[in-house]
């Protein structure tokens, strides 16, 4: 073998062992996402619904609500109190997670940042998340939609 074959067959090696790790690196998946919720009651008169339990969010921190009548929900808590915002980004639509050590919503994708109002604090995003009204009322985690 002659070392034009050798460098080329070298360089596919690399190429088809570097394929896995550029597909992971576009994914929008996350590792660390937050255990996912069903909306657990009916929308009152005030249009808050009953989401999770406070030891169910207790528990994991923040909890991810996939089928909210106003679209997916991201409920966190934090020594502030309870908020809820949509996970989408608003840079490319990738699924955000909540930091508690940062204190931050953080998108794995371009590590866009978000205080926990939704409002950006570090880009490429420039548009703020989607947010709702969310309360503990008794035991239960509310979110007006």
């Amino acid at each position: 073998m002659d070392r034009r074959s050798f460098l080329s067959w070298v360089g596919l090696g690399w190429l088809a062992s570097s394929l896995p790790v550029a597909l992971a690196a576009c994914s929008n998946q996350t590792a660390s996402a937050p255990p996912t919720v069903t909306a657990i009651g009916t929308p009152s008169a005030d249009g808050f619904q009953a989401v999770s339990t406070v030891a169910d969010l207790d528990k994991a921190g923040q909890l991810m609500v996939k089928d909210f009548p106003g679209g997916a929900v991201l409920v966190v808590k934090d020594a502030a109190g309870v908020t809820a915002v949509s996970p989408t980004c608003t840079h490319q639509g990738c699924v955000v997670t909540w930091k508690g050590d940062q204190k931050a919503f953080v998108c794995p994708c371009h590590d866009a940042k978000f205080a926990a109002d939704g409002k950006v604090v570090a880009g490429p995003a420039t548009r703020p998340l989607k947010t709702f009204t969310a309360k503990i009322e008794g035991d239960s985690v509310l979110v007006k939609a």
